[in-house]
């Protein structure tokens, strides 16, 4: 099967496109300190909104950093935050949507009558409102997506658990008398693993949307830090003289969203066991 499966991913072009720029935007995440060609928060005004040179690649903002080196080092940010979010609301929906999916009964009904009324309201704008109540910080927002958006992602898993319980082999060890975590960890979860899987990378582009949304509205990482939402952001009173200040960093969460959402759909179509 894991042969079939990279055969697939191998012959899949819109995979290998997605698969070559998220290794280069990872490089660019792990190596910035030694790819960026300058300080990315050095502020020199004598060199504000400078076109592309050989000192500045991508020429300068409004305070004279460059423009380069801060998207380089947004890709740290926005990448890591977005990993980072989506692990921790893993960590949470993983156990609590098998627990209540397997368990049934008032334990599932009170888990769903939960995420029926968080799911009741947006969730952006719920990250939104918890986030200016907390206050404008890259914690704050962490928190406030893993706080919002985790629900969602245990009531899918939840719905994968109630698809393979009933199923022989989960039946046959029960008859047996395999104790519930025994059959949860040998059974259940390598039955839906490659499901959360695809569900995380074909997700993980929304998470990077938020947070650049939420960091446009300066509820994110605060200066002089560099992240691409607030790039966007500090660059509106510049569009008519200096429109690349805003094309960039709008292109990189463009590419980068699209990647995750390519390599998402081909992972899906190349562990969907009912096409072999």
């Amino acid at each position: 099967m894991v042969q079939n499966v990279k055969r697939k991913l191998m012959t899949h072009k819109l995979m290998m496109i997605s698969i070559m720029i998220i290794s280069f935007l990872t490089v660019l995440a792990l190596f910035a300190p030694f790819l960026a060609p300058n300080d990315p928060n050095l502020i020199d005004i004598v060199q504000k909104l400078q076109g592309p040179s050989s000192q500045f690649p991508l020429g300068t903002d409004h305070l004279g950093r460059c423009i380069l080196s801060r998207l380089i080092y947004g890709t740290r940010t926005s990448l890591g935050t977005a990993f980072l979010v989506m692990g921790l609301m893993m960590i949470i929906s993983i156990p609590l949507g098998i627990y209540a999916g397997f368990i049934g009964g008032k334990v599932d009904y009170l888990f769903m009558r939960m995420c029926d009324i968080l799911m009741a309201f947006p969730s952006f704008l719920l990250s939104l409102a918890l986030v200016g109540i907390l206050g404008p910080s890259l914690d704050n927002l962490i928190l406030a997506m893993v706080l919002v958006q985790w629900v969602f992602y245990a009531r899918v898993i939840r719905g994968m658990v109630l698809s393979v319980k009933e199923q022989n082999f989960v039946l046959a060890a029960k008859i047996c008398g395999t104790p519930r975590s025994s059959i949860i960890i040998k059974h259940i979860l390598p039955a839906i693993i490659s499901q959360v899987v695809v569900l995380i990378f074909m997700d993980i582009g929304g998470v990077i949307l938020a947070i650049s949304g939420l960091s446009f509205l300066g509820l994110g990482i605060q200066p002089p830090d560099a992240e691409w939402g607030m790039m966007i952001n500090d660059s509106k009173p510049f569009f008519r003289e200096t429109p690349s200040l805003m094309l960039y960093p709008g292109m990189m969460i463009f590419i980068v969203v699209i990647a995750f959402n390519l390599f998402g759909e081909a992972l899906r179509d190349a562990l969907d066991l009912k096409k072999e």
